[in-house]
Formats: C-alpha cells, structure tokens, sequence
C-alpha cells in the first residue's frame, strides 16, 4: 500500500514538474496575419501595374442583379455579346428580334440560348489623358464627359482614370455627377502617355468591381502610347482574355503637335482597341465635335443588343476563339452588325470551375 502511495505522489510531482517546465518556455512568435490589400483610394493606381503575365481572373458569378429584370444570366460559361446594328445609311436599327440574328464561332453556327434589347445599367470607366499636350483640351473633354453620363442610363456607375506616364482613381464608382466632375477636375497634365497601362488596369477593375451588367470603357487621348509596360498587342489580349469591356475611343489627333506617323500610329491603335472589342473610335476634326460624338456614345451604349449563347466547343480547349454575328430582316437592306471580334476560353473555363466549388 505505501509503495502504491509513493507512486501516485511520483506522478503527481512529475506533472508539476513537466507543467512548470512548459510555463517558463519562451511562448513562440505568432506568425502575423496576412495583411489585406489596400483599398483603393484617390490617387491610386487603379490596380497592381500590369506586367506581361496573365492577370488572375475574377471568380463567382460575372454579372450582378441590379433590381428587378436586370440579371443577364448565371451561366458563367455563356459567352455574352453586346451587339450594335447599323443599317446601309449608318443609324441604328432597333426594332430586331433574336431569330434574325446568327452567331457563328470559329466559322461554326452557334445557338443563342439568351436574348435581349433592353437599356441595361452599365458600368463606365472614363480613360482621359492628363499629360501635358491635353492641359488646353481638358476642360472641353471634362464637359464632354459629364454629357455623356447625363444622357446614360440613370443607374449607370461610372469612376474616372486620370492618365500620363501613371494612371489613377481620382474618383471611384459612383451614379452622381457632381462626384464625377470633382474627379474629372483633378487637372496635373504632366509626362507621356501610358495609355494601354491604363486601358488594362481600368478593364480590370471595371470586371472585378462593377455592379453593373453591361461594362464600357471610354478613352479620350490626344497622343500616341510612349509610356506603357505593355504592347498594343498585349493590351488587346488582356482585354479580351477578361472577356471585358466593349471599348470606345475619341483620339484628339488635330493640330500640329504630331507628325504624320504618329497620328498614323496613334489612330492605329485606337482603332484596334475598340474594334477588337465591339466599340467605335472616333477622330474629330477639332475639339468643338467632342460634345457631339460624347451623345453619340451614349446612344450607342444604350441601343445594343445583348446575346448569349453557350460554345460548342468544350471550355478546356484553348486559343482564341473568332466570334462573328450577322443580322437579316426583310426590307432593310444590308444590315452591320459589330460587336467583339472573340475572347479567349482559358480564364472563363477557371471561372466556371470557381463557381461549381
């Protein structure tokens, strides 16, 4: 029995001991937690600069319900195509149904699962170049601007990118126009032009955060690219790899600043970026036809048609895929239908993916 007590009061001093030992331990670091991302504010880089790699894609679901009638699908592998019709004289017809529309992929007719032609809220990024040649011009194009917001549709969300050799946020999204002209009225024109920079980092932001179905990017540039990380070429890759915005451009190439080649090439470049994703550039003769081409936009943006259809082409096979719709009605000609000329299926495949986990 006194052996058996000896024993307990053995193990009840081990313990003691063992625990004491554990208390004068120095207590181990706790690894920190992961900082989050800063928030982005005025006078911040719309997004991390764009280097030559592909840009991680948003997850979830890409379009938002925005009030009632305003989802324009869950299927996160629908391919949405926001398409303007042109008749033979140049205006635009508005009274099409979805059977006289074809959609052909990669020369391959295509079924159209979804259909409307609906004013839909859209989200805006308003590009403006802010480097020195446009000190002159910046109050026209600020005026420009705000017109084209106006005659939106009134739940539009619109934030400004103020652009030279950097772009930033001088004003967040947001519906009201006074916030708006605030933003546009952060006035520094100074160094070159990173425009495919700032193209990048606002289509991103405008797939990452906009609210709204619909998103248009709207530039407005009086000068050729000398500034940017990444190419032309590039620029349109990344834009379409987001499956991102339709883009609109107003290159204020008058004057006698540039040369002959450089307008040849900025035009160039401004032509491409809209017509690879479904926009218009326009080319005014001086700045007094920036207010006209501003309402133009803006009956544009309002007066597409949005089609989905589902790809008969499995998501995981990658490249690009050639997108082209054609429009017929009896009576009306030769009609034009322009909307983005592809996207590439790699990042809506990881999309999808996201989605089902």
């Amino acid at each position: 029995m006194r052996l058996c007590n000896k024993a307990v009061l053995l193990i009840i001093v081990l313990a003691s001991t063992l625990s004491l030992a554990a208390q004068q331990q120095p207590a181990k670091p706790s690894t920190p937690a992961p900082q989050s991302q800063a928030p982005l504010t005025v006078d911040r880089d719309p997004v991390r600069s764009p280097d030559v790699e592909t840009p991680a894609t948003p997850t979830g679901e890409p379009l938002k319900k925005q009030g009632e009638g305003y989802v324009l699908h869950t299927d996160v592998e629908e391919v949405i195509l926001n398409a303007t019709v042109l008749s033979n004289g140049n205006q635009l017809v508005q009274n099409l149904k979805k059977d006289n529309f074809q959609v052909f992929e990669d020369g391959t007719r295509q079924n159209i699962v979804s259909f409307q032609h609906t004013d839909l809220p859209v989200s805006i990024a308003l590009v403006i170049d802010n480097s020195g040649s446009m000190s002159k011009k910046r109050p026209s194009v600020n005026k420009s601007a705000l017109d084209l917001v106006e005659a939106s549709n009134p739940q539009d969300e619109a934030f400004v990118v103020n652009f030279s050799d950097e772009a930033y946020i001088d004003q967040e999204f947001t519906s009201n126009v006074s916030k708006l002209r605030d933003g546009l009225s952060h006035i520094e024109s100074r160094g070159g032009t990173a425009l495919y920079d700032a193209v990048v980092a606002s289509a991103d932001k405008l797939v990452s955060d906009g609210k709204r179905p619909k998103q248009v990017l709207v530039i407005v540039t009086d000068g050729e690219d000398n500034a940017s990380t990444l190419t032309l070429e590039q620029t349109i890759r990344r834009v379409q790899e987001l499956s991102g915005p339709v883009i609109y451009s107003i290159g204020l190439l008058f004057g006698d600043e540039m040369s002959r080649a450089e307008v040849r090439h900025a035009r160039r470049a401004l032509d491409m970026l809209s017509t690879e994703t479904g926009g218009i550039a326009f080319f005014p003769k001086n700045i007094e036809q920036v207010d006209e081409i501003a309402a133009e936009v803006a009956r544009d943006i309002r007066s597409q048609y949005t089609i989905g259809y589902h790809s008969n082409k499995p998501s995981s096979e990658p490249g690009f895929r050639r997108v082209q719709v054609t429009a017929e009605a009896p009576g009306m000609g030769k009609l034009t239908v322009r909307t983005r000329t592809g996207y590439f299926p790699e990042n809506r495949a990881k999309r999808a993916a996201a989605a089902r986990k």
